[in-house]
């Protein structure tokens, strides 16, 4: 079992391991042989969500893993029609039964909700972590101004955005917002659906560095100040081969490079119930 320690980026309270395993889509037997796999070589952060309906799963793939509890960040989120005052704690409470844990690492509002005030679901949240059910609570798909507005409901820190990105998704906004308040941001979809894994800029800066598209996609993003990539894979092979990011570095001309993909049409992940996203659509 590998014992190597991922970097954390500290965030209002917490440490956050800067790799984690995404299970959007991972289901039954596959997510929890995933989760195994993944903790079994050194990932030590997990990521869930109600929505993804595999939370069982993943508590199955963590007990068969035989690693301590202690040593594991894990966050779950909270759907949007659940973010009310009392409903957001009974759904932290359903997600500590199926999980079978004491706690969640960290708790997050799935996607903002404009018909519960968000003032509530702040409230809702706080109220979560003073009843120990979470350590550490955060927001998703937050944009901006649904930043600035959750920072001022929150009596406690927020620990993450969770907002999709990649080099074709220019976030500086967001990233630029979070900071200002200590807030890590975590990227999922941060491979874009593996879209941009055949561009030639990245492609030419892998055979150079001698390492996978995906292994320089995901060292850009964990090479930016305050950065989590939570990469999802079914894959014991690409579970490993996500995890070798730590023992190379892109340089200043790289980075601005793989940077400069970003293109008003990147975003990939644009539900009807999204919020006004700040900057290209």
């Amino acid at each position: 079992m590998a014992t190597v320690a991922y970097p954390t980026v500290p965030a209002n309270g917490a440490n956050m391991p800067v790799l984690g395993l995404g299970t959007w889509q991972s289901r039954n037997d596959e997510a929890a042989a995933a989760v195994e796999a993944a903790l079994q070589n050194g990932y030590r952060h997990l990521d869930t969500a109600i929505a993804y309906d595999n939370e069982e799963a993943v508590g199955e793939g963590l007990r068969s893993a035989g690693v301590p509890r202690e040593g594991i960040f894990i966050t779950s989120k909270v759907p949007p029609e659940q973010i009310g005052s009392g409903a957001l704690e009974r759904a932290a409470e359903a997600s500590l039964r199926r999980l079978k844990l004491d706690y969640l690492d960290l708790i997050l509002i799935h996607w903002p909700n404009p018909s519960i005030p968000l003032k509530e679901s702040m409230r809702a949240l706080n109220a979560a972590k003073r009843e120990g059910l979470v350590r550490h609570i955060g927001v998703s798909n937050f944009p901006v101004a649904l930043i600035e507005e959750a920072v001022h409901h929150s009596a406690e820190p927020l620990a993450t955005n969770q907002c999709e990105y990649h080099p074709r998704l220019d976030q500086s906004a967001v990233l630029a917002a979070c900071r200002r308040h200590g807030i890590a941001f975590t990227s999922y979809a941060p491979l874009g659906r593996t879209k941009i894994l055949a561009d030639p800029v990245i492609a030419a800066i892998a055979e150079r560095t001698e390492r996978t598209p995906a292994q320089v996609v995901l060292r850009w993003h964990i090479q930016q100040p305050d950065v989590v990539a939570i990469p999802k894979s079914q894959s014991p092979d690409r579970i490993v081969e996500n995890s070798r990011i730590f023992d190379f570095a892109l340089d200043d001309d790289d980075m601005a490079a793989i940077s400069a993909l970003a293109r008003p049409d990147g975003r990939q992940i644009n539900p009807s119930w999204g919020p006004q996203w700040d900057g290209p659509k």
